[in-house]
């Protein structure tokens, strides 16, 4: 089959097209026929060789697919050959044919296309087991989401406004995404490349009373912002460490506010886990993407031989949503 493969670990020009052997799913797992992937920034990582793939998963980037069962497990029940799923896997969405375990799978509606269904698992399972599940957002509260315009922070914007209409969030962005940001529906976007310690003008706008969810992936060089940007009882989601990992934090002021600090990450859970997760996003969230609620932003699609162009635009942040590769036609 045809799929990305690595001359060695490092910079997107070490990715190339060529044959790797076609995966033969497990008792518990389908075979997928992939119509298109989609570009995280984990996959960045991974080529990078700083991120392996759980044990017993491809080594083949790529976190997501859409397409049609080819084949099913000796023991997977509920779904046919020849059904449009999209779902999670551990590792090679960037090729011809994928495995993914029979309780990950989420039905594609005749609404969505192949497109748009590659989007869905990473960045906006990812945000609502964040935001909602492990955050605990309640309708009606306040959230900072960071990191404007991509997948994760776009598609957590589009969940809330869809299943907490009457919750406020804030957003910190680059100067070139702020307006897109406001288009969805941003109470308040903060410039972050003028206004590095944030806090303040959160402070002004709940007047004084701070936010009740953070969603964070920058890690060490935020976490002082986000605890005083924090009001009592809230909860700071960590989901990434971009700008690093040790950072110092009053635990006297945590304790008192009784704020909570939780680490998340989605990809070493284990199968059934995951599986819970994305049963509850079928049952919550999914029928916002069936009725159009809910459409996923796609910035770019990219045919699989252009996929050193679709990391290099992520590693240029000049994407607004998600980065799309289409692997074949089906």
């Amino acid at each position: 089959m045809k799929a990305v493969l690595l001359k060695e670990f490092g910079p997107a020009e070490n990715m190339y097209v060529g044959e790797a052997e076609k995966p033969a799913p497990a008792a518990d797992q389908v075979l997928i026929k992939v119509a298109a992937s989609s570009i995280n920034r984990p996959d960045l990582v991974q080529r990078e060789g700083k991120y392996p793939p759980p044990a017993g998963d491809s080594e083949i980037l790529g976190l997501e697919v859409a397409g049609i069962i080819e084949e099913l497990g000796a023991d997977v029940k509920g779904w046919k050959k020849g059904d449009r799923v999209m779902t999670l896997v551990g590792g090679g969405g960037y090729a011809e044919y994928a495995v993914a375990y029979a309780c990950h799978l989420m039905p594609i509606h005749d609404s969505m296309s192949y497109e748009e269904a590659a989007c869905v698992c990473e960045s906006y399972i990812t945000a609502f087991s964040n935001v909602f599940m492990i955050g605990g957002l309640k309708n009606g509260e306040t959230a900072i989401f960071h990191g404007g315009g991509g997948g994760v922070n776009t598609a957590a914007i589009q969940l809330t406004n869809a299943l907490a209409p009457d919750s406020k969030y804030i957003i910190t962005a680059a100067p070139s995404k702020m307006e897109d940001v406001k288009k969805l529906g941003a109470a308040l976007v903060i410039d972050y490349t003028a206004t590095p310690d944030f806090s303040e003008a959160v402070k002004e706008f709940t007047k004084k009373k701070g936010v009740d969810v953070i969603l964070d992936h920058v890690g060490a060089k935020y976490l002082k912002p986000n605890m005083d940007s924090l009001g009592y009882a809230g909860r700071l989601v960590i989901i990434g460490v971009i700008s690093g990992i040790k950072a110092e934090l009053n635990l006297a002021l945590m304790m008192v506010k009784r704020q909570q600090i939780i680490g998340s990450v989605l990809r070493s859970r284990p199968v059934p886990m995951k599986g819970e997760i994305v049963a509850e996003f079928t049952k919550t969230a999914l029928p916002k993407f069936a009725d159009r609620t809910i459409v996923p932003i796609v910035s770019a699609v990219f045919p699989i031989e252009q996929v050193v162009e679709a990391h290099k635009m992520m590693e240029a942040d000049a994407h607004f949503g998600k980065i799309v590769l289409k692997i074949q036609n089906i």
